[in-house]
């Protein structure tokens, strides 16, 4: 498995049609605990980035990466912008460094940018944040590489982890976020930015079993 332009590119309208779809489910989840307007955050960002897949054509993963992170910061609001900008900094970083030429590559380009979404976020997992699916999707593609696993098998190690991050989500009292004002009463429910993130970690999975069929 190696990164490619393309499939960053493949991946962004990928992305878009999926957070249209899950629409119902990501504001139901944000208007329970949040301040409403993640879905409309995330939205836009998916929308701004799939706009700039024909700009992004010609650069290299890295740079499409880089590219991807500023568009982010200039057009999402809230805190998702700074975050998952953050989140493709970082990757764009480690692809630079280390390239993406291979599976083990690429799982530690995605580490790289949660280890950057952190750093700027200041979050943990245990928070009821998006952190709870991403922090064990990068150890969990991380190890799977490592262990050198088929793409197949990664793809479904990826995507139980993004499941049960998600679901874990529903038990923690929010201790970050607007949700943190609820207290005990934002137990119960589902994280919206963790449901957000692993839509969209689920939609790239099966987008890189279809590309490898």
């Amino acid at each position: 498995m190696s990164l490619q332009t393309d499939f960053i590119c493949s991946a962004a309208l990928t992305i878009q049609s999926a957070i249209i779809s899950h629409k119902p489910e990501i504001e139901t989840l944000d208007q329970a605990i949040g301040d409403g307007d993640h879905y409309i955050n995330v939205l836009r960002g998916a929308e701004a980035i799939a706009n700039m897949t024909d700009e992004l054509a010609s650069l290299t993963p890295d740079e499409a990466l880089n590219k991807i992170a500023m568009k982010l910061l200039s057009t999402v609001g809230g805190a998702a912008g700074p975050l998952f900008a953050s989140l493709f900094m970082g990757m764009a970083k480690v692809a630079k460094h280390n390239g993406a030429n291979t599976t083990l590559d690429i799982a530690a380009a995605f580490a790289g940018g949660v280890q950057e979404l952190i750093k700027r976020g200041k979050g943990k997992v245990g928070e009821k944040t998006m952190l709870d699916v991403l922090v064990p999707v990068a150890h969990t593609f991380i190890f799977s590489a490592i262990e050198n696993k088929s793409t197949t098998d990664i793809c479904a190690d990826i995507k139980t982890a993004a499941d049960k991050g998600l679901e874990s989500t529903r038990d923690l009292i929010a201790t970050r976020g607007r949700a943190a004002g609820l207290g005990e009463r934002s137990k119960g429910h589902l994280d919206a930015g963790a449901k957000s993130c692993q839509v969209m970690i689920n939609e790239i999975c099966d987008l890189i079993l279809k590309s490898n069929t």
